[in-house]
């Protein structure tokens, strides 16, 4: 069992204040953990369910066995409202059932149990339940049950809750802070169908009606939304893997019979990234299981010890970009360290699944390809609105938190820690915060997980660097505002000054290169003056160690608003100063070259065209926005961001290389939003 954060004093708090706790939606996971539930800790879950393809139902039992940690009668758990409960029994220490009542109120489940169960005690309750669950309307990002088709038309089924949580399927305590120490998982499909599921598969149970069971058991804790079913005809590609810890086990993926070769190709790459992992983090954490990949028809998940994988064999699936490698494979693996061996207790710490994740294919490029391929894939994720803090200290729901950028910014932020630290202290820190004690290296039993959160790296990442670090971790995770940094040529020098919100502390070196010599800086807090010595070009952070915004990009945009472009060009040659060719400076030359050339009433006119709402898989909603600043652009994890007009119908933002396309019809009228492989349609057309 992972050990949680709440203390029983806390527990104790939240019992005598449970009215004032909000309830999380339905179809959302996470955030304050209510009264009720964090008075018991549940350590095991078995499911047994009949997944019937013909008609998209499913219908079964959940044991759920857990530890009492504060004097409870009720019994609360959590279960999405489309599925119906047919009874709910309480077993008691001699497995005598007795049936007991419950209420339900949108997604909670309050089972009244038969008597008060004290702190230490033991709670058994079985649900059966059954229905038609929610379909995915756009899996994974919209998860629920996906019943889709392989070639030859038979049925390819899958389940995707991480945005939603675990209730949307089978009865559970639907939040991340909770993890059951083990897990028996029994699944019965019609004959030739199989079920690739979590944890080792014990046994085939082969019925008389033409269906079959498999017996899955966990035997390490697993989040509730990394639980899967994987259901179709499925062929396995297996070989045994020798770990690092110097333990064997079994390396399985599941395809489909007519991806079978392709299959047989792509597995040696699988093992190529376990053993990228494991020299650089430690042992694979789930040796006692197994690892596992399964092909899906939606993009992929990190389930743990089976990994959902939909890249279709095709490198840039996930990306956008070949790499050279099969980046989907290799991010979801990430997740078997980074979110199933340390995991998040509340949802705002999130980045440490996804930006470390992200920041693992760099490395893996660094390693494969070189240090120039390392620095372009760090560049290749600037492109990021920077309005929501990655680390808030308040708790966040699944939904709340991924409008933050935890992926992009999350792994720029291990970046400058490497930068700051240095090369050989940020490995020891990465590989630390996986196994902090080399000796739960050796450890496979399931007590080498653990929860953590922003402040346990920043202890970890303190202690092995001898410094400081607070500060790198308020001003880049626990707020949004970049720092800045102030340049002002003046008769032969460039004054330098690192400008921050709210006057924080930043003491972060800048290299700098004048001419052939590179020089590591210290700016202090007044500023700093380089003699530029004629004919010499200086190149500020030449490698882009270093995230922040030229002071000069909010002075051109200011400008531009003023319609002073002649000044506007002049800042935009101190942002190229600050940070070479620039996105920013490429873009807003752009948007002043095409303001130049364009009458201002037709300007006036497209902006007021594309002002409205746009629906993306019709659930995901964009905005486009006028004020007095501007245009900008929200929704999707990307809010409140500017975006400049560079033709009648292509705008831009200053972060990013995507441009921004409306797509406009023959009667002049808006009719979709498009911004590189994603369209979302326009919803209010009568406006125009």
């Amino acid at each position: 069992m992972k050990s949680n954060i709440l203390s029983i004093a806390v527990i104790i708090i939240l019992i005598n204040s449970r009215a004032a706790f909000p309830q999380t939606g339905i179809y959302d996971t996470g955030g304050i953990l209510m009264p009720e539930q964090a008075a018991y800790d549940v350590t095991y879950y078995d499911l047994s369910l009949f997944v019937n393809p013909s008609d998209s139902s499913i219908d079964g039992s959940v044991l759920i066995e857990a530890n009492v940690l504060s004097p409870i009668e009720e019994f609360v758990i959590d279960l999405d409202t489309l599925l119906t409960i047919h009874n709910i029994v309480e077993m008691d220490e001699k497995s005598r059932n007795s049936n007991i009542g419950f209420t339900r109120k949108i997604g909670k489940v309050r089972i009244m149990l038969s008597s008060l169960y004290d702190k230490g005690s033991t709670l058994r309750v079985k649900i059966f339940y059954g229905g038609r669950p929610l379909i995915a309307k756009h899996p994974p990002w919209l998860g629920g049950f996906q019943w889709a088709k392989t070639r030859d038309g038979s049925p390819w089924i899958a389940t995707s809750c991480q945005g939603e949580g675990s209730d949307i399927w089978y009865p559970s305590k639907d939040h991340v802070s909770d993890e059951p120490d083990s897990m028996g998982i029994h699944i019965r499909v019609p004959d030739p169908l199989f079920c690739a599921s979590n944890g080792r598969l014990l046994s085939e149970e082969k019925h008389n009606d033409s269906t079959t069971t498999y017996h899955w058991f966990v035997s390490t804790p697993i989040n509730n939304y990394n639980v899967a079913l994987n259901i179709a005809p499925y062929k396995l590609i297996e070989d045994t893997y020798t770990s690092v810890s110097g333990d064997t086990f079994p390396v399985q993926f599941y395809v489909l019979p007519e991806h079978l070769e392709k299959g047989v190709e792509f597995f040696p790459e699988i093992i190529e990234h376990l053993e990228f992992y494991e020299k650089h983090l430690g042992p694979y954490p789930f040796r006692a299981d197994k690892y596992g990949v399964v092909q899906t028809p939606h993009l992929g998940m990190e389930h743990q010890t089976i990994i959902a994988y939909g890249a279709s064999f095709n490198n840039a699936a996930m990306t956008g970009k070949d790499w050279g490698f099969d980046a989907l494979h290799h991010h979801e693996l990430s997740h078997e360290w980074w979110g199933n061996l340390v995991t998040n207790s509340d949802w705002r710490d999130m980045w440490l699944h996804e930006g470390f994740g992200t920041y693992m294919q760099a490395l893996y490029l660094e390693e494969t390809q070189g240090i120039e391929k390392y620095h372009d894939y760090i560049k290749a994720n600037r492109n990021f609105s920077n309005t929501l803090p990655v680390a808030p200290r308040d708790s966040k729901t699944e939904k709340e938190i991924t409008d933050a950028p935890v992926y992009q910014k999350g792994a720029w932020f291990l970046h400058m820690l490497r930068y700051f630290v240095g090369e050989k202290t940020f490995r020891k820190i990465l590989r630390s915060m996986a196994y902090p004690d080399p000796e739960l290296e050796k450890i496979s039993d399931g007590s080498q997980t653990r929860f953590a959160t922003t402040d346990d790296f920043l202890a970890i990442a303190e202690k092995i660097s001898g410094k400081e670090l607070e500060w790198l971790f308020e001003i880049y995770l626990r707020q949004t505002k970049l720092p800045e940094l102030y340049l002002e040529p003046e008769n032969g020098n460039l004054f330098i000054k690192w400008q921050t919100p709210n006057g924080l502390n930043f003491p972060m070196p800048l290299e700098i290169k004048l001419g052939d010599e590179l020089n590591r800086i210290n700016i202090p807090n007044e500023g700093i003056n380089i003699k530029i010595v004629d004919g010499n070009k200086i190149d500020i952070d030449p490698e882009h160690w270093i995230l922040f915004e030229p002071a000069a990009l909010e002075t051109a945009i200011h400008q531009i608003n003023n319609r002073n472009y002649i000044g506007a060009r002049e800042s935009v040659k101190l942002i190229t100063i600050a940070c070479g060719d620039s996105i920013a400076e490429k873009n807003l030359l752009r948007h002043i070259n095409f303001l130049e050339i364009t009458r201002e009433e037709v300007v006036k006119n497209n902006i007021k065209k594309v002002v409205g709402d746009y629906l993306l898989f019709g659930n995901y909603k964009f905005t486009v926005s006028e004020n007095d600043d501007g245009l900008f652009m929200s929704g999707v994890g990307n809010r409140h961001t500017r975006i400049f007009p560079i033709s009648d119908s292509e705008f831009v933002t200053t972060n990013s290389e995507q441009t921004v396309e409306f797509i406009i019809d023959a009667s002049g009228r808006v009719t979709e939003l498009q911004l590189g492989r994603i369209s979302a349609k326009r919803v209010n057309n009568d406006s125009q």
